[in-house]
């Protein structure tokens, strides 16, 4: 996709932070002297696992949703996702006294199934392998009326996602580089536009897990590459090709993809629960994997680090980081 003006402007995401304003939390900054001391430098990390459905998601699902019409609202809301997603649109359609319908693979994680359809959800799933979620999302939507809210191809969600690295940015001050998870790539397409908005010289590092490349891939080739449906424990981050409308911004605005394999995912997940005292779930822990293994190079002095989401549940944790490298 080729704009002549961005999708997303840094006034969309200070609008999103007014609209959230009492709605989400304002998610901690954590700091760790043994953390700075192994990677040399001075790390602020954004704590999203503490947001409302565990996960930054629910940040950009109400912004979309709260800016219905009252008649589409009323009608009821749809989405496709993972998990994350899933749950940040159940919530935000229970917050606006709305229904919401929820596409969901198969063999997403039961937690944020079961987390989604707490929230009053109905669950629909399909096979991830074989399906595309896009077209069976839009034709179950369409067949009931209801408004999708797609998990990253919407300018109002990639502008609440956004308010996370706005928040950073507002309690940390200047940072040297910002690294966040890439999936769809609306997280890390809001956290540019925020940060290159208000610091244009600071770097943008996006990680994806090793399997699932697309991005990398794509910004290496200047055009969405796809790749086969990945298999991660990453789930947040299998996917196959990057959206449309956030590729068009983070072939802008993103420096560099580093890549990190499941067992660094793994080391990382028991780093943060053994040192930070924090639990994240494996596409949360991406960035602080690259940041452990030197992944993303040597690193400028002050770095901000999103950790994306904590859903994941005590026996799925217990076996992932059970497992040695």
């Amino acid at each position: 996709m080729t704009t002549t003006t961005p999708p997303v402007t840094l006034d969309a995401v200070r609008d999103a932070a007014a609209r959230l304003k009492g709605v989400a939390h304002r998610t901690p900054v954590l700091r760790s002297r043994t953390l700075d001391a192994l990677v040399g430098a001075e790390v602020f990390l954004k704590c999203e696992n503490f947001q409302r459905v565990g996960a930054f998601k629910f940040r950009g699902a109400y912004n979309a949703a709260s800016r219905l019409a009252p008649e589409q609202l009323a009608r009821g809301i749809a989405a496709y996702s993972s998990g994350n997603h899933a749950q940040a649109v159940a919530l935000a359609a229970r917050e606006l006294g709305t229904t919401a319908v929820i596409l969901m693979p198969e063999d997403a994680p039961r937690s944020k199934m079961d987390a989604a359809a707490g929230y009053g959800a109905e669950i629909v799933t399909y096979d991830r392998y074989t399906g595309d979620r896009i077209a069976i999302g839009e034709a179950l939507a369409a067949e009931r009326g209801l408004a999708l809210i797609p998990p990253y191809e919407h300018p109002h969600v990639i502008a609440g996602q956004g308010t996370a690295a706005l928040e950073l940015l507002e309690e940390a001050g200047e940072l040297d580089a910002l690294v966040t998870p890439v999936g769809g790539g609306g997280l890390m397409a809001g956290s540019a536009t925020v940060a290159k908005g208000l610091y244009p010289g600071i770097r943008m590092i996006g990680v994806e897990p090793e399997a699932g490349d697309d991005t990398k891939r794509s910004l290496e080739a200047g055009r969405r590459i796809t790749i086969p449906v990945p298999r991660t424990i990453a789930d947040g981050q299998a996917l196959h090709t990057p959206g449309e409308l956030t590729f068009s911004v983070n072939r802008r605005l993103v420096d560099e993809i580093a890549l990190v394999g499941d067992d660094e995912i793994r080391d990382a997940m028991r780093f943060a629960f053994e040192r930070l005292k924090i639990v994240v779930e494996p596409s949360g822990a991406t960035p602080l994997a690259a940041l452990l293994t030197s992944r993303v190079g040597a690193l400028p002095r002050r770095v901000g680090v999103i950790i994306s989401g904590g859903n994941i549940d005590a026996g799925r944790f217990a076996e992932i980081c059970g497992k040695q490298a």
